[in-house]
């Protein structure tokens, strides 16, 4: 396969000095980019209802402001949810982010999510889906569902293990695809709390008492039932003053 310079620096084979300047130099071009600023006005002109996502890969919301550190399409900007984001404070109704905070290092999962409480208005709402240890843990109990073993066959195959084995599937998806901090319900909940977020309740995947949450979270990307097994979904408020 052909890789473009953009990934092989992605990818780290320049090392770390290479890849830092890689970051800096694409943060710098996107800062500046009139792109972003045009999709950013039309969003706010045309939506009096303010969405942000937050990591949006290939799952662009239509009715949102999508985001993504490496946007795919020219209506996706450029944000890095480590950074303070380009928006005045209480902006937002909801921010949302699937499977996003995982690749960040815990601190700044934190700084993300006070940045998040920051440009929600008050009595606005936040919806994070993330992988959960919980799952990880309950895959090397000896009594597995049928879901499961499947879900261990077919991870072990995808990421070439000697053996279709939970201990492979596990040591594989706490480093793969950057995971950085893998979280559970306590501790999620706690750094929710920590930024500011009251109300805090855990929701099953695709559902919630708001209507603008319904439906988000993009099972397509994984065989049938997966990602509601690997996913724990909290959503919280900012507390109206």
């Amino acid at each position: 396969m052909r890789r473009t310079l953009n990934n092989v620096v992605k990818e780290g084979m320049f090392g770390e000095p290479a890849v830092a300047l890689y970051h800096s130099l694409y943060r710098l071009r996107r800062k500046t980019s009139r792109n972003d600023r045009k999709v950013i006005e039309q969003y706010f002109a045309q939506h009096p209802v303010k969405k942000l996502q937050l990591g949006c890969g290939e799952n662009v919301l239509e009715g949102w402001l999508n985001s993504d550190y490496y946007p795919k399409a020219s209506d996706v900007i450029h944000l890095d949810a480590t950074a303070a984001y380009p928006f005045q404070d209480r902006t937002f109704d909801y921010v949302f982010s699937e499977h996003m905070i995982e690749h960040i290092p815990y601190p700044h999962g934190h700084s993300m999510l006070k940045e998040s409480w920051r440009v929600l208005k008050d009595g606005g709402k936040i919806r994070i889906s993330t992988p959960d240890l919980a799952f990880l843990i309950a895959l090397y109990r000896p009594e597995k569902t049928p879901l499961q073993e499947e879900y261990i066959r077919k991870s072990s195959k995808d990421c070439g293990a000697a053996l279709a084995c939970d201990t492979f599937v596990i040591n594989n998806f706490v480093r793969a695809w950057r995971h950085t901090f893998i979280y559970d319900e306590k501790v999620l909940r706690f750094s929710l709390e920590q930024a500011g977020f009251v109300d805090i309740v855990r929701l099953p995947l695709n559902e919630s008492g708001e209507a603008a949450f319904q439906n988000l979270e993009n099972e397509r990307r994984s065989p049938e039932g997966f990602l509601k097994l690997e996913s724990l979904t909290l959503e919280g408020t900012r507390k109206t003053v």
